[in-house]
């Protein structure tokens, strides 16, 4: 009987892989993966610390990154176009916390694969949905074609040798702030009224479901790394929000999202602080 394909080098092999296509096919598979070893390139001079990324978007510092109004085709484009630059950002992100990281529960890694997996469709949804919208006649948008930020990778650079920072800093603090802003992008789209609005809304609904459930597997690793080392965990959150240079949680937030992805009212009205 042939082996079944080690989850972190598979991981690992996504992470390097510059093409998009193969990035999300092999995303998409690792949870059916089973066995799960240390990986033999994280000891090695020869392990690649960034992700392996297409020639296009151009990146740029996030304050240089251009704004456009939803309510013309391009302005539409673009608005997602960054989120789907986002989730490709999430999907490195997922991959890297099962590669890079040794030495944690079986559980942690099927976790983590399960999220690559999730992302790596929630990017597909807005690759294709971007494609469904025309200009210039007969030519469609794709992911390439605007200018994208570096904000949510460089978190990822800052915490790399921390899987507590990590944790903390990444799934529980940036992409939460997703969840707060999902609601905000939707109540624009509605006044937009068009059928590529409309559909961007019910694919932000999908992610929105998704990534409540991304923010809580974060949130459980967190205390179980801050048990696991004798931390306080909203202390210690402050510490490394401070040390790192963390984004600043800013209201309005959404509440029922954050409590079901298990933030406590305490924690909430801690971080906000």
């Amino acid at each position: 009987m042939q082996a079944s394909p080690e989850l972190r080098q598979t991981a690992y092999s996504a992470f390097i892989s510059p093409n998009i296509e193969n990035k999300m096919a092999l995303a998409s598979v690792l949870p059916f993966y089973t066995a799960i070893n240390s990986v033999a390139i994280i000891a090695s001079n020869d392990a690649q610390s960034k992700p392996g990324v297409p020639a296009k978007p151009e990146l740029l510092e996030p304050l240089n990154v251009d704004k456009r109004s939803p309510f013309t085709p391009a302005g539409h484009a673009a608005l997602m176009h960054a989120i789907c630059h986002i989730e490709f950002n999430a999907v490195n992100l997922a991959l890297d916390a099962i590669w890079r990281f040794d030495g944690m529960p079986k559980q942690y890694y099927l976790d983590w694969a399960q999220v690559a997996k999730e992302e790596a469709y929630h990017f597909s949804l807005l690759q294709n949905h971007l494609k469904s919208i025309v200009y210039d006649a007969n030519r469609y948008y794709e992911y390439g074609d605007f200018p994208a930020h570096t904000g949510l990778w460089s978190m990822c650079e800052k915490t790399k040798d921390d899987i507590v920072a990590r944790m903390a800093l990444v799934p529980r603090t940036l992409e939460a702030r997703g969840l707060d802003a999902t609601p905000l992008i939707q109540a624009k789209l509605r006044k937009v009224k068009t059928s590529y609005a409309t559909e961007a809304i019910e694919i932000l609904d999908i992610i929105l479901r998704d990534e409540i459930g991304h923010v809580a597997i974060g949130n459980h690793w967190y205390r179980w790394l801050c048990k696991r080392d004798g931390l306080d965990p909203m202390h210690h959150y402050a510490t490394l929000h401070n040390r790192h240079a963390a984004p600043k949680l800013r209201a309005p937030f959404n509440l029922e999202a954050r409590f079901k992805a298990g933030f406590t009212p305490q924690e909430i009205a801690f971080l906000s602080a």
